[in-house]
Formats: C-alpha cells, structure tokens, sequence
C-alpha cells in the first residue's frame, strides 16, 4: 500500500482479514516518519507486524563498485530497534530492479542468481517464516 495511514490502510486492516504487515522504507528520516506511523497503525488495529524491509538501501555504482548510503544508513534499523522489531532484508538501488520490473519480468524471474533476487528471496523466507501456523 501507499505510505501513511489514511483510509486505505485503515480499511484494507478492518474489512479483510490480514495475517501481518511488512512495513517497506528508505532509510532516509523523512520515510521513517510514514513508517513508523505504519507500524503504530497496524499495532492500533491488532494486525501483527511482522518486520520492517530497507529498500534502496546502498547504492553501487556499475563502472566503480563504489558504494554509497544515497538515502543514509540504517535507519530501518534504527527504527526497527526502537520498535522492537526485526529487520527482513534490505533491497539495493539497482537499476537491473527498475528496469526487469518495467518490462514485466521481476529481477527475481528475469535474473534469478543474481544478487538482487537473493535479496528478494531471502525477505520472501523470513516473511513466510514469521508468518503464523495455520491450525491443522
């Protein structure tokens, strides 16, 4: 969903049944305002938090391999800290994940050993381990 807690995610948390939330922000101040309220929001309505995911969270540059914090670092986990929640995963500022993903064909289909979809997948895991156990 969009960033906030306007009437979207009030309603999709009060009319359909939700398992858990997986709040997604940069790490730059400013998203961590929206994420945090994300999070308060959805303790508020009783939907479990299941963790926190930094996205475009280093940025490498292709010729130099230099990195860089673009939008700062680690303020996801801060936040998550602060909140006592864990961290999924982290997803990098990659131009590979714009553009396979404007083309219909996800990092994680069109590159699947790649770095980036690793990333993806290793989120994809710790979300489904998180998740509660369906009763048998």
């Amino acid at each position: 969903m969009p960033p906030g807690t306007g009437d979207v995610q009030l309603s999709v948390s009060q009319n359909i049944p939700v398992t858990g939330a997986v709040i997604v922000s940069t790490p730059q101040d400013i998203a961590l305002l929206d994420a945090r309220k994300g999070a308060e929001m959805f303790r508020k309505v009783h939907v479990p938090v299941l963790g926190f995911v930094q996205n475009m969270s280093i940025f490498q540059c292709p010729k130099c391999k230099h990195e860089s914090h673009i939008f700062g670092a680690d303020g996801v986990r801060d936040l998550a800290t602060t909140l006592g929640l864990d961290v999924l995963g982290d997803i990098p500022l990659h131009i590979n994940i714009r553009e396979t993903s404007d083309t219909g064909q996800p990092v994680v289909v069109s590159q699947p050993q790649s770095d980036m979809a690793k990333a993806y997948l290793r989120i994809a895991t710790e979300i489904v381990r998180k998740l509660p156990t369906p009763p048998t």
